[in-house]
């Protein structure tokens, strides 16, 4: 039985919630999935589900004139984070939140893709984020970045991109790597990535090995984060 409801908006099929989905289920969400480009985000009420997830994907959360989509899901964000109502966003998510919050979004010029930790601000080691203090080890996988929105609070950085994570009261969380993905699925990821790891020089082999030695831990790792953000939200 159900109590709770989480929409996450997804944009590639296989970056989905991962690590997430089952900690979510285990704490009585009920997971409902909206695949940008196909299911219609008119209808979609931005305040009803009790906590809202933006997923990932290989575009630009500034393409609007080349994916229209994009107003859609800046207005539903926007109107969300005016409500104050618990929202997450993961790679492009946190992007289209930062837009959302008027920061700007832009390409960094270089590729940041492979597993690699974190580190914490003094903000960052008091939050969500507690439990990658001892190993921030996440994946990467963008080429763009934000700048920090207007009262928001920096969490974390590499030294590749400043901006990795941030928090916008407690209600919101923006997170640039992905602690959620799983060694089972992460075969799909470097199918549908297939081109991109290709310009980018990136070996495929060695992207697989971190996975399958750096992804049980993260779960474990990503659960706890998104226990202590979600016992701090407020829905």
């Amino acid at each position: 039985m159900t109590s709770k409801s989480v929409v996450a908006l997804r944009h590639v099929h296989f970056e989905d919630l991962g690590h997430f989905s089952p900690a979510l289920k285990r704490k009585g969400y009920g997971l409902t999935y909206y695949d940008i480009g196909i299911d219609p985000l008119e209808g979609l009420d931005p305040l009803a589900a009790d906590l809202l997830i933006v997923l990932g994907g290989p575009i630009g959360a500034y393409e609007e004139h080349q994916y229209p989509f994009i107003h859609q899901e800046l207005a539903l964000l926007t109107s969300r984070l005016a409500a104050n109502r618990p929202t997450l966003g993961i790679c492009l998510g946190s992007q289209l939140i930062a837009r959302a919050l008027g920061a700007r979004v832009y390409p960094m010029g270089i590729k940041e893709i492979g597993f690699s930790p974190i580190s914490l601000t003094t903000e960052g080691m008091h939050s969500c984020l507690f439990p990658f203090v001892r190993d921030g080890t996440v994946l990467h996988w963008h080429g763009d970045t934000f700048e920090l929105p207007h009262g928001a609070t920096h969490l974390a950085s590499t030294e590749i991109c400043s901006n990795q994570a941030f928090a916008y009261g407690p209600n919101v969380l923006g997170l640039q790597f992905h602690a959620e993905v799983s060694a089972r699925h992460f075969e799909r990821w470097l199918i549908g990535h297939a081109c991109e790891l290709a310009g980018a020089g990136v070996s495929i082999a060695d992207l697989r090995a971190s996975a399958l030695h750096h992804a049980p831990k993260m779960a474990v790792k990503a659960e706890a984060l998104l226990d202590r953000w979600l016992g701090g939200a407020n829905s």
